[in-house]
Protein backbone atom coordinates (compact mmCIF):
# COMPACT_ATOMS: atom_id res chain seq x y z
CA UNK A 1 0.00 0.00 0.00
CA UNK A 2 1.28 3.46 -0.88
CA UNK A 3 -0.20 5.32 2.06
CA UNK A 4 -0.13 5.13 5.86
CA UNK A 5 -3.27 4.20 7.78
CA UNK A 6 -4.84 6.55 10.31
CA UNK A 7 -4.49 3.82 12.91
CA UNK A 8 -5.95 5.85 15.78
CA UNK A 9 -9.16 6.54 13.84
CA UNK A 10 -9.24 2.92 12.67
CA UNK A 11 -9.00 1.70 16.25
CA UNK A 12 -11.95 3.86 17.35
CA UNK A 13 -14.38 2.62 14.69
CA UNK A 14 -16.98 -0.07 15.17
CA UNK A 15 -15.89 -2.55 12.51
CA UNK A 16 -17.46 -5.60 10.85
CA UNK A 17 -13.91 -6.98 10.92
CA UNK A 18 -14.48 -8.33 14.43
CA UNK A 19 -16.99 -10.90 13.14
CA UNK A 20 -14.70 -11.78 10.23
CA UNK A 21 -11.86 -12.35 12.67
CA UNK A 22 -13.94 -14.59 14.90
CA UNK A 23 -14.93 -16.79 11.97
CA UNK A 24 -11.39 -16.92 10.60
CA UNK A 25 -9.94 -17.84 13.99
CA UNK A 26 -12.58 -20.54 14.56
CA UNK A 27 -11.54 -22.29 11.33
CA UNK A 28 -8.07 -22.91 12.81
CA UNK A 29 -9.51 -25.08 15.64
CA UNK A 30 -6.58 -24.27 17.93
CA UNK A 31 -5.72 -26.41 20.95
CA UNK A 32 -4.11 -23.54 22.89
CA UNK A 33 -0.40 -24.36 22.64
CA UNK A 34 0.43 -23.45 19.04
CA UNK A 35 2.59 -20.67 17.64
CA UNK A 36 0.44 -18.62 15.25
CA UNK A 37 1.34 -15.85 12.81
CA UNK A 38 -1.13 -12.96 12.60
CA UNK A 39 -0.37 -11.85 9.04
CA UNK A 40 -1.39 -8.21 8.69
CA UNK A 41 -2.21 -7.73 12.37
CA UNK A 42 -3.23 -4.05 12.17
CA UNK A 43 -4.08 -2.55 15.56
CA UNK A 44 -4.16 -5.97 17.22
CA UNK A 45 -7.85 -6.84 17.39
CA UNK A 46 -7.25 -10.40 16.18
CA UNK A 47 -3.88 -10.56 17.92
CA UNK A 48 -5.66 -10.11 21.25
CA UNK A 49 -8.15 -12.84 20.35
CA UNK A 50 -5.29 -15.16 19.41
CA UNK A 51 -3.51 -14.55 22.72
CA UNK A 52 -6.71 -15.44 24.55
CA UNK A 53 -7.10 -18.62 22.46
CA UNK A 54 -3.45 -19.60 23.06
CA UNK A 55 -2.86 -19.64 26.84
CA UNK A 56 0.12 -21.97 26.37
CA UNK A 57 1.13 -20.73 22.92
CA UNK A 58 2.68 -17.75 21.16
CA UNK A 59 1.62 -15.14 18.63
CA UNK A 60 3.82 -13.44 16.04
CA UNK A 61 2.09 -10.26 14.86
CA UNK A 62 3.30 -8.84 11.53
CA UNK A 63 2.27 -5.68 9.72
CA UNK A 64 3.86 -3.24 7.26
CA UNK A 65 2.17 -0.18 8.81
CA UNK A 66 4.19 1.59 11.53
CA UNK A 67 1.13 3.43 12.84
CA UNK A 68 -0.86 0.21 13.12
CA UNK A 69 1.95 -1.43 15.09
CA UNK A 70 2.17 1.59 17.38
CA UNK A 71 -1.52 1.15 18.20
CA UNK A 72 -1.01 -2.57 18.76
CA UNK A 73 1.82 -1.95 21.22
CA UNK A 74 -0.35 0.53 23.10
CA UNK A 75 -3.23 -1.94 23.14
CA UNK A 76 -1.43 -5.07 24.31
CA UNK A 77 0.95 -5.33 27.25
CA UNK A 78 4.43 -6.71 26.76
CA UNK A 79 4.43 -10.47 27.10
CA UNK A 80 6.82 -13.25 26.27
CA UNK A 81 3.98 -14.86 24.31
CA UNK A 82 3.81 -12.00 21.77
CA UNK A 83 6.38 -11.00 19.15
CA UNK A 84 5.68 -7.89 17.04
CA UNK A 85 7.44 -7.49 13.69
CA UNK A 86 7.38 -4.78 11.03
CA UNK A 87 7.43 -6.68 7.73
CA UNK A 88 5.84 -6.76 4.29
CA UNK A 89 3.99 -9.95 3.36
CA UNK A 90 5.39 -9.62 -0.16
CA UNK A 91 8.90 -10.24 1.23
CA UNK A 92 10.30 -13.39 2.86
CA UNK A 93 9.28 -13.13 6.50
CA UNK A 94 12.06 -12.67 9.10
CA UNK A 95 10.81 -15.45 11.36
CA UNK A 96 13.13 -18.07 12.84
CA UNK A 97 11.57 -21.50 12.89
CA UNK A 98 8.22 -22.65 11.53
CA UNK A 99 4.84 -21.63 12.92
CA UNK A 100 1.90 -23.98 13.44
CA UNK A 101 -0.75 -21.79 11.83
CA UNK A 102 -1.33 -18.51 10.00
CA UNK A 103 -4.30 -16.17 10.48
CA UNK A 104 -4.98 -13.25 8.13
CA UNK A 105 -8.07 -11.03 8.33
CA UNK A 106 -9.05 -8.22 5.92
CA UNK A 107 -5.54 -7.86 4.46
CA UNK A 108 -4.93 -9.66 1.18
CA UNK A 109 -7.27 -7.53 -0.94
CA UNK A 110 -4.81 -4.66 -0.41
CA UNK A 111 -1.96 -6.70 -1.95
CA UNK A 112 -1.56 -7.08 -5.70
CA UNK A 113 0.46 -10.33 -5.80
CA UNK A 114 -1.29 -13.08 -3.84
CA UNK A 115 1.05 -15.75 -5.17
CA UNK A 116 4.07 -14.14 -3.51
CA UNK A 117 2.16 -13.84 -0.24
CA UNK A 118 1.11 -17.50 -0.27
CA UNK A 119 4.68 -18.57 -1.14
CA UNK A 120 6.05 -16.55 1.78
CA UNK A 121 3.46 -17.89 4.21
CA UNK A 122 4.08 -21.47 3.10
CA UNK A 123 7.79 -20.97 3.71
CA UNK A 124 7.28 -20.29 7.44
CA UNK A 125 4.51 -22.86 8.07
CA UNK A 126 5.44 -26.28 9.39
CA UNK A 127 4.36 -29.28 7.30
CA UNK A 128 0.71 -29.83 8.12
CA UNK A 129 0.35 -26.28 9.45
CA UNK A 130 -2.94 -24.52 8.78
CA UNK A 131 -3.79 -21.28 7.00
CA UNK A 132 -7.04 -19.38 7.59
CA UNK A 133 -7.75 -16.22 5.60
CA UNK A 134 -10.52 -13.66 5.22
CA UNK A 135 -10.31 -10.88 2.64
CA UNK A 136 -12.41 -9.06 0.09
CA UNK A 137 -13.34 -11.41 -2.74
CA UNK A 138 -14.69 -11.18 -6.28
CA UNK A 139 -17.63 -8.75 -6.34
CA UNK A 140 -16.65 -7.02 -3.11
CA UNK A 141 -17.95 -3.47 -2.46
CA UNK A 142 -19.53 -3.29 -5.92
CA UNK A 143 -21.72 -0.32 -4.96
CA UNK A 144 -18.69 1.62 -3.71
CA UNK A 145 -16.83 0.92 -6.93
CA UNK A 146 -19.84 2.11 -8.94
CA UNK A 147 -19.97 5.29 -6.87
CA UNK A 148 -16.26 5.86 -7.41
CA UNK A 149 -16.70 5.40 -11.15
CA UNK A 150 -19.49 7.99 -11.10
CA UNK A 151 -17.32 10.48 -9.21
CA UNK A 152 -13.99 9.85 -10.96
CA UNK A 153 -15.04 8.50 -14.34
CA UNK A 154 -12.91 5.42 -13.58
CA UNK A 155 -11.90 3.30 -10.60
CA UNK A 156 -8.14 3.24 -9.89
CA UNK A 157 -7.08 -0.34 -9.25
CA UNK A 158 -6.10 -0.29 -5.58
CA UNK A 159 -7.79 -3.56 -4.58
CA UNK A 160 -7.28 -7.20 -5.52
CA UNK A 161 -10.59 -9.00 -5.09
CA UNK A 162 -9.75 -12.57 -6.05
CA UNK A 163 -12.13 -15.39 -6.91
CA UNK A 164 -12.07 -18.82 -5.22
CA UNK A 165 -10.82 -20.77 -8.25
CA UNK A 166 -7.75 -18.58 -8.84
CA UNK A 167 -7.03 -18.55 -5.09
CA UNK A 168 -7.14 -22.35 -4.97
CA UNK A 169 -4.68 -22.53 -7.88
CA UNK A 170 -2.26 -20.14 -6.20
CA UNK A 171 -2.42 -21.99 -2.90
CA UNK A 172 -1.78 -25.32 -4.61
CA UNK A 173 1.22 -23.80 -6.42
CA UNK A 174 2.57 -22.62 -3.05
CA UNK A 175 2.38 -26.13 -1.61
CA UNK A 176 -0.97 -26.15 0.17
CA UNK A 177 -3.45 -29.03 0.21
CA UNK A 178 -6.98 -29.60 1.55
CA UNK A 179 -7.85 -26.17 0.14
CA UNK A 180 -11.26 -24.63 0.68
CA UNK A 181 -12.09 -21.21 -0.77
CA UNK A 182 -15.57 -19.70 -0.93
CA UNK A 183 -17.34 -16.37 -1.19
CA UNK A 184 -19.74 -15.03 1.45
CA UNK A 185 -21.95 -12.03 0.66
CA UNK A 186 -22.44 -9.86 3.72
CA UNK A 187 -23.75 -6.32 4.11
CA UNK A 188 -22.37 -3.97 6.77
CA UNK A 189 -25.04 -1.49 7.90
CA UNK A 190 -24.19 1.90 9.42
CA UNK A 191 -26.20 4.14 11.72
CA UNK A 192 -26.70 6.99 9.30
CA UNK A 193 -24.59 9.15 6.97
CA UNK A 194 -22.04 10.31 9.57
CA UNK A 195 -21.04 6.78 10.56
CA UNK A 196 -20.83 5.76 6.90
CA UNK A 197 -18.68 8.82 6.10
CA UNK A 198 -16.21 8.01 8.90
CA UNK A 199 -15.97 4.39 7.80
CA UNK A 200 -15.43 5.24 4.14
CA UNK A 201 -12.81 7.84 5.01
CA UNK A 202 -10.83 5.62 7.38
CA UNK A 203 -11.22 2.10 6.01
CA UNK A 204 -12.36 2.00 2.38
CA UNK A 205 -11.14 5.09 0.54
CA UNK A 206 -7.68 5.70 2.01
CA UNK A 207 -5.83 4.86 -1.20
CA UNK A 208 -8.02 7.34 -3.10
CA UNK A 209 -7.82 10.12 -0.53
CA UNK A 210 -4.03 10.11 -0.51
CA UNK A 211 -4.16 11.50 -4.06
CA UNK A 212 -6.15 14.55 -2.89
CA UNK A 213 -5.34 17.68 -0.93
CA UNK A 214 -6.52 17.83 2.68
CA UNK A 215 -9.22 20.39 1.77
CA UNK A 216 -10.66 18.09 -0.94
CA UNK A 217 -10.99 14.86 1.01
CA UNK A 218 -14.21 15.46 2.94
CA UNK A 219 -16.03 16.55 -0.23
CA UNK A 220 -14.78 13.47 -2.08
CA UNK A 221 -15.96 11.08 0.64
CA UNK A 222 -19.33 12.85 0.74
CA UNK A 223 -19.68 12.57 -3.04
CA UNK A 224 -19.05 8.82 -2.91
CA UNK A 225 -21.36 8.30 0.08
CA UNK A 226 -24.21 10.22 -1.57
CA UNK A 227 -24.10 7.86 -4.55
CA UNK A 228 -24.55 4.73 -2.43
CA UNK A 229 -28.13 3.42 -2.37
CA UNK A 230 -28.16 3.25 1.46
CA UNK A 231 -25.79 3.67 4.42
CA UNK A 232 -24.26 0.25 3.92
CA UNK A 233 -21.29 -1.51 2.34
CA UNK A 234 -22.02 -4.58 0.22
CA UNK A 235 -19.15 -6.84 1.22
CA UNK A 236 -18.26 -10.14 -0.41
CA UNK A 237 -15.74 -11.99 1.72
CA UNK A 238 -13.31 -14.57 0.36
CA UNK A 239 -12.90 -17.19 3.09
CA UNK A 240 -9.98 -19.60 2.78
CA UNK A 241 -8.75 -22.59 4.76
CA UNK A 242 -5.83 -24.78 3.71
CA UNK A 243 -3.06 -26.98 5.08
CA UNK A 244 0.65 -26.92 4.26
CA UNK A 245 1.59 -30.14 2.53
CA UNK A 246 3.56 -32.60 4.67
Amino acid sequence: MAWEWDAAAYGRLRLPHELWGQRTLARLALTGSETVLDAGCGTGRDTAALLEALPRGRVIAVDASASMLDQLRARLPDTERLTILAADLLDPLPIAGPVDAVLSVAVLHWIADHQRVFDNLAAILRPGGRLSVDCGGHGNIASVQAALAAVLGEVPQVWNFAAPAETERRLAAAGFVDIEARLRAETAQFDGPAALHDYLETVVLGAHLVRLGADERAAFVRAVAERLPRPAIDYVRLEVHARRAA
